[in-house]
């Protein structure tokens, strides 16, 4: 039993160190109070291991359920879109409705899958690269504070890459604690509670906030976490998967969290032979990991308020430093079919601009660019006259 344990202790350590920054970076990006950021991550805490436990119990699988890390990532992107937090919550339960409705009609779930890789990779790849750009600006701009954070990482990224991000996180806690002294303590609350966001219903808010939101939860999570989930060779429950998370999502909206999901990164650990041997054992690490998330999710309060008390761009680097790799993977992956190189640079250079056109944000807009480009370059039938041409290159 002691190996499952420490697989899940550790899977759920590492998960929440990696992007608990992020999530809190994008809540208030979208304009959430400290309570409100508290009481969402709280939120996305209780769901993500309620669920874990759960599904795993329950199909004695190690489904692993964690927050969604590219929707954080969107909700950063979308700060300069003057966004009201209540349609941001709005936004949050449409996206949790398309969850639920992919399990009730696998069409749909199908037809997100089928977004051409080219393009979804390269809207995730332009919604990263302004994250990934903070790490060089907070040392540029803060070279005592955040200089420690990025050489720790850039050290255990060389012999311990598993931890580096966690141990970013561990130094970025001792300068902030440093350098704020105690004066943010009153402010942090030992006892997290649940806050009620009323939500308001704005279309362009829901088009530019929400439907990307479903889209790299769908493509950037959900897809990879199937995919990690067979390669261990385990036939996860889809339907079950995405009905449990699109509940969670929507009522979880109302308390100010964004989006739960299948974890691609945390189950592989929990997943993997590391958790244990024997892969009918493995389901117990996955129940230790939701477990401990359960109980990490009650230290949402002190999180928050340290969050809060930190230069914003110190908090954007630790997480830029998170995705990283996620940035390296979606241009590789965007990049790799010669056919739509082009289709996935403008998809990519479009949402990275962060324009807002029609109230819509830039996201949305680099689908659009990236599926015009597609159909604009897409090769000519040979005949009547036609000859079959390629793109530029």
């Amino acid at each position: 039993m002691l190996q499952p344990i420490a697989a899940g202790f550790i899977a759920a350590i590492s998960g929440f160190a990696t992007s608990f920054a992020l999530v809190i970076a994008g809540l208030q990006a979208v304009g959430a109070t400290q309570e409100q950021s508290s009481s969402g991550l709280l939120t996305l805490c209780l769901a993500s291991g309620i669920l874990t436990v759960v599904l795993s119990a329950a199909y004695r699988q190690p489904i692993s359920i964690v927050w969604s890390t590219p929707g954080a990532a969107v909700l950063v992107a979308a700060a300069s879109g003057g966004t009201s937090f209540s349609t941001a919550v709005g936004a949050f339960i449409v996206s949790g409705v398309l969850i639920f409705v992919c399990g009730l009609w696998p069409a749909l779930g199908r037809a997100i899958s089928r977004i051409p890789k080219p393009v979804a990779s390269a809207m995730l790849a332009g919604i990263l690269l302004p994250i990934c750009l903070a790490p060089v600006a907070a040392v540029a701009e803060f070279p005592l504070l955040a200089g420690p954070i990025v050489l720790v990482w850039l050290i255990l990224l060389r012999v311990a890459p598993r931890w580096a991000v966690p141990a970013a996180m561990l130094v970025a806690t001792i300068v902030i604690v440093a350098s704020a002294g105690t004066d943010w303590l009153p402010r942090a609350s030992l006892a997290p509670a649940l806050v009620f966001v009323a939500p308001e219903f704005d279309p362009f808010v829901m088009v530019s906030l929400g439907l990307p939101l479903f889209i790299v939860t769908m493509a950037g999570q959900n897809v990879p976490g199937f995919v990690v989930m067979s390669s261990f060779g385990y036939p996860a429950p889809s339907r079950a998967i995405f009905l449990s998370t699109g509940v969670a999502s929507t009522v979880g909206a109302f308390f100010g969290g964004h989006a739960v999901n299948l974890a691609a990164i945390t189950a592989a650990i929990a997943a993997s032979p590391e958790a244990h041997p024997d892969r009918s054992r493995r389901w117990i690490a996955a129940v230790v990991a939701g477990s401990v998330f359960v109980a990490i999710g009650l230290a949402a309060g002190v999180a928050t308020a340290l969050v809060s008390e930190s230069p914003p761009i110190l908090i954007i680097a630790v997480a830029g430093l998170a995705v990283l790799g996620a940035l390296v993977s979606s241009i590789t992956s965007a990049l790799e079919e010669p056919d739509h190189r082009m289709a996935a640079i403008a998809t990519f250079l479009v949402t990275a601009s962060g324009i807002t056109a029609l109230g819509i944000g830039s996201a949305f807009w680099g689908l659009v660019a990236g599926a015009l480009f597609m159909l604009w370059l897409r090769p000519r039938p040979v005949g009547r006259g036609l000859v079959e041409t390629a793109p530029p290159q």
